[in-house]
């Protein structure tokens, strides 16, 4: 597999309001969208994104506040990045499927780390 880049960070929260005045306020980071379910924010090349912890298909088992995942960005196909998880016996927990990140639209496949922490991987 050849990683090319981090894509985002997600961190589960019990208060976005709360993230959103820190990381936005005091550490002076962009708002790139901001719902009740959802906080983006700008950082670098990537984005920072806070979520309620609760449970959906693309996080951790047990998601609670101060909980994370990660996307990375490979050079790889996903059909061969399929080949080389299977190889080595990494099961995908969803995906293929189109999800729009910090460049735009991209298919991405999630897995599990062996931790259970969910990996998002992005051609």
């Amino acid at each position: 597999m050849k990683v090319k880049d981090i894509d985002h960070i997600v961190i589960f929260a019990q208060d976005l309001k709360l993230c959103m005045r820190f990381y936005h306020e005091v550490l002076d980071l962009p708002i790139v969208e901001f719902t009740d379910n959802l906080l983006e924010l700008q950082l670098g090349k990537q984005k920072l994104i806070f979520l309620p912890a609760e449970r959906n298909s693309d996080t951790p088992a047990n998601p609670t506040p101060g909980a994370n995942s990660f996307c990375i960005t490979v050079k790889d196909s996903l059909e061969d990045l399929s080949s080389h998880l299977a190889n080595y016996g990494v099961n995908i927990i969803d995906g293929p499927k189109k999800v729009h990140g910090s460049n735009g639209m991209m298919n991405s496949l999630f897995i599990n780390d062996p931790e259970n922490n969910v990996i998002e991987i992005r051609e």
